[in-house]
């Protein structure tokens, strides 16, 4: 599945990925591929991206740090204040604040 993760200065992340992880405002949720449509709210946390491969770069960007979770460099996390997530036909749109 594709996701996409865009702040109001820029897009953070941009890439194919096996899944995310998202803190919703009734709990964290996970999306796999084909996961059923949905929108939601998103509260303060941290978005864990697990991707098939080691090949993307750590950055910090204004207010985002996308970084290696726990020494894994398959798991990427990215702390958002606030945000809407939306999925539909494998793509993940994260707009995050």
């Amino acid at each position: 599945m594709y996701l996409e993760i865009v702040s109001p200065e820029a897009t953070l992340f941009s890439s194919e990925v096996d899944s995310v992880v998202v803190p919703g405002v009734n709990g964290e949720f996970e999306m796999l591929k084909n996961h059923a449509p949905i929108v939601s709210l998103l509260k303060s946390g941290t978005i864990k991206i697990k991707t098939h491969s080691q090949s993307h770069l750590e950055f910090d960007d204004l207010h985002a740090r996308l970084v290696p979770h726990n020494d894994d460099k398959k798991i990427l996390t990215v702390k958002i204040d606030s945000g809407t997530i939306e999925m539909k036909d494998n793509k993940v749109i994260v707009l995050a604040d």
